[in-house]
Order: C-alpha cells, then sequence, then structure tokens
C-alpha cells in the first residue's frame, strides 16, 4: 500500500502535503516514507518465515545514515560492497556478523578492515580472491568465513548494464568450474567455506530466471555437501524488481513462492539481498518548473532537478512516473520531454512522456526514486546535492541538508 496519495487534489507523503516540504526545505528534494520502507522490510521477513534466512539490505541502492539506521533497527542485515558501506554499516548499528562483503575488486585495506571489524561472510569473486582473503586473514591470525560468487549464466531480462549472472559479465565464476575451485582452495589456512552466492541482476521481474538460478545454486549445494564441505548458508542474491510503470509487478511473496521449493530440505541459511525493493517505491523527487519551451515540435518541460539528481533515465532509459504535486481537474494534456538544468543533452528525467500540462513555478514529482538516485548522483555542472527528508507520520524530519558551494571546494587543496 502506498504512502502516497492525493486529498483534495494535493500530494500526501503519509499525513504531510508534499507541497509544504517543498515551501519548508527547497527544491530539488527528496522525500522518504517511514512506513513505505518498513513494510518493505516486513514483507521480505513474513515471505521467508518458513526458512531459516538472513536479509541484508544492499547499501549501494540508498546508504543515507538515518534510513540504515532505521534498517539497523529492524534486524536486518547488510550486504556492502566497498570499505566505505562496511563503515556506513556500522556507524548505523548493522551487527558487523549479519554484514556480507561482496563485489569485484575488493582491496586488501579493505578486506583487512572487514576482518578486524569481523563481518558475517566475504562473497569472493573467484580463486585468487579467495587465497588474497586467506594470505591476509592468516597474517592477521583471524579465519575469514567465504563464499563463492557463482555465474550461472542467466539472462535476467533486465537492462544489460544491471545484468550480472551472464557468461561476458564481470561477476562471479562459472558454475561448471565452482565446484573444483572450492575443492582445490577448502584446505587453505585462513578461511572457511561456508555457502555459495549468485546475483544475476537488478530490476529482474522474470521470476523464471531467479527460480533456475536459486535452482543451480541448490544443486551446486548438495554436491558440496555430499563432499563433506560445511556449508552453512545459500544466498540467492537480490535483484526483485520494483513497478516503475505503476501497473503491479511481483513481490517478495511471489519470490519466495518460486526459489523456496527449490531449496527444500537444504540444511543451509538462506541470505536474501535486497536493496532496491525495500527503498525504491518509498521516494519521490520534488522539483520545481523553470521554464516551458517549444523548439519546433518539441516540448520542454525545464525543472530544476537533472542527471545530477537522478541518473537512472539518462544512464539505463529508465521509465519514472511523473505528476504534478497539486492537481487540478481540465487540465490540458501534453506530450514533453522533462529536463534539467545540467549541459548535457542527456540531461532528462522523462522522453515524450504524455502528460498533464503544467506552468512555471509549479512543483512536479518524479517517482520511486529510493533506489539508485541519491546514492548515483554527482556535483557535475557544480550543482549541490539535493536535500532530503524522511516522513513519519505526521512529521518530515530533515535528514540530509543540501549541499552549498563551500561544501564542494572543502576538500580542494591550495597550493
Amino acid at each position: 500500500m502506498s504512502a502516497y496519495g492525493r486529498r483534495a487534489g494535493a500530494l500526501y507523503c503519509e499525513d504531510i502535503a508534499v507541497a509544504d516540504l517543498a515551501e519548508r526545505h527547497g527544491t530539488p528534494l527528496f522525500v522518504y516514507s517511514r512506513a513505505t520502507i518498513e513494510a518493505s522490510v516486513a514483507a521480505y521477513e513474513d515471505a521467508f518465515a518458513p526458512v531459516p534466512h538472513r536479509v541484508c539490505y544492499a547499501l549501494k541502492a540508498n546508504a543515507a545514515g538515518p534510513i540504515l539506521r532505521l534498517l539497523a533497527a529492524r534486524g536486518v542485515g547488510a550486504d556492502i560492497v566497498s570499505g566505505g558501506e562496511l563503515l556506513a554499516a556500522l556507524r548505523a548499528g548493522f551487527a558487523a556478523d549479519r554484514v556480507v562483503f561482496a563485489g569485484v575488486g575488493k582491496t586488501d585495506a579493505e578486506i583487512a578492515l572487514a576482518l578486524e571489524r569481523g563481518i558475517g561472510e566475504f562473497n569472493a569473486e573467484g580463486e585468487a580472491e579467495i587465497a588474497r582473503i586467506a594470505a591476509i586473514a592468516a597474517r592477521m591470525g583471524r579465519t575469514a568465513r567465504v563464499a563463492l560468487r557463482v555465474n550461472p549464466d542467466i539472462d535476467p531480462g533486465s537492462h544489460p548494464y544491471i545484468s550480472t549472472g551472464l557468461r561476458q559479465n564481470k561477476f562471479g565464476v562459472d558454475i561448471a568450474l565452482a565446484a573444483e575451485i572450492l575443492r582445490r582452495t577448502r584446505h587453505l589456512t585462513g578461511v572457511a567455506l561456508v555457502g555459495v552466492q549468485c546475483h544475476i541482476g537488478s530490476q529482474v521481474t522474470d521470476l523464471d530466471a531467479l527460480a533456475e538460478a536459486a535452482g543451480a545454486l541448490a544443486a551446486l549445494s548438495r554436491i558440496l555437501l555430499a563432499e563433506g564441505f560445511p556449508l552453512e548458508t545459500i544466498d540467492i542474491g537480490g535483484g526483485l524488481g520494483v513497478d516503475y510503470e505503476g501497473t503491479g509487478g511481483p513481490g517478495p511473496a511471489d519470490l519466495a513462492a518460486c526459489v523456496l521449493p527449490k531449496l527444500r530440505d537444504l540444511p543451509l541459511t538462506l541470505l536474501i539481498e535486497p536493496g532496491r525493493s525495500i527503498i525504491a517505491s518509498s521516494a519521490v523527487l520534488v522539483a520545481r518548473v523553470i521554464d516551458v519551451k517549444l523548439n519546433g515540435p518539441r516540448r520542454f518541460v525545464i525543472v530544476d532537478a537533472g542527471m545530477n539528481d537522478l541518473l537512472r533515465p539518462a544512464l539505463y532509459q529508465a521509465h519514472h512516473r511523473t505528476e504534478p504535486v497539486v492537481a487540478s481537474g481540465g487540465r490540458e494534456r501534453w506530450t514533453a520531454d522533462i529536463v534539467g538544468p545540467v549541459c548535457e543533452t542527456g540531461d532528462f528525467l522523462a522522453r515524450g512522456r504524455e502528460m498533464d500540462a503544467v506552468g512555471v513555478g509549479e512543483l512536479i514529482v518524479v517517482r520511486d526514486v529510493g533506489a539508485y538516485a541519491f546514492s548515483m548522483s554527482s556535483n557535475y555542472n557544480l550543482r549541490p546535492r539535493a536535500a532530503e527528508v524522511l516522513v513519519e507520520g505526521d512529521e518530515g524530519r530533515l535528514i540530509r541538508r543540501r549541499e552549498t558551494f563551500d561544501d564542494l571546494v572543502r576538500t580542494e587543496v591550495e597550493g
């Protein structure tokens, strides 16, 4: 159930008018709903309650400290891909032993930091990384818990930039080679091989692909268990898509119904690493119309939010619904490009979008921007990053102030 609805034509987030938040904090502005975030976590916990499991929130989707603290308080784990994300997770209160360190290109310093802090598992990208983790752990007198990331060569049907489970992708190892890799590394000092993991992509709505990947991972786990590997976990990654079009889509219960039968009778704890499907629908980006103009037959609605605030449309041709903050009856309908102020032709939030006519000074919202919006934002054109507000019932709390020019140049060194 969405926390966003209209009262007398005005858009509300929970019990606060979005226009009031924009008036108080300015635009561009990210607005998050706490109730939506908590409901998303609960949906995962309920869906996977029949088996031992751990939900590990993927920080790459959104790592705002107050949101991380909210998630940590709900008892979920963390899926991280950098030393910075590790420190952010621990700072927010995530239990170290519920943190999974994934991603390619882990540095020696990051591995050592993770070992020092006592994280739960590393998802190793291959044989060389297992050996490197083992050597660092042995030097430190530690034992690293390691799962091997496998690549099952399954097409998730999402954008090629966010597909991670095909043979041509940089992630993991060929699943056909995984057992032999683990046999060669099982006796290394400094590591305990505790599981296998895969993640076939992001924004996946094809549940058959996710079920096929889980089945392949389960088959590998059964082979390893039969050989005496003391496995403890099976990690199916994240990647469940969200409903950007507003037409409906699969949720955690649908995912569980597809994958749990594939894991039947495995004596392992299931790890799930959702990010987008927990945070995306919780947020809108509020922008103000600066100008409306025609260039030949093409209409442009120019707003004060751009690709530096929301990169997904330019990078992935991603679709986000847009609408006026205050709706009124009888509006003309337009087809327009909604574009920002950044000096790039690729700076757009929507192209060829049929929409209600809007005028200069009006507010619009871009929907479902909780994931991969602020976390991918930049200061291109020396534009300050937007403010963020977390709505809790009838209270709107500023959780990140808008950047200033001084913030943008603070790290420069005069010489």
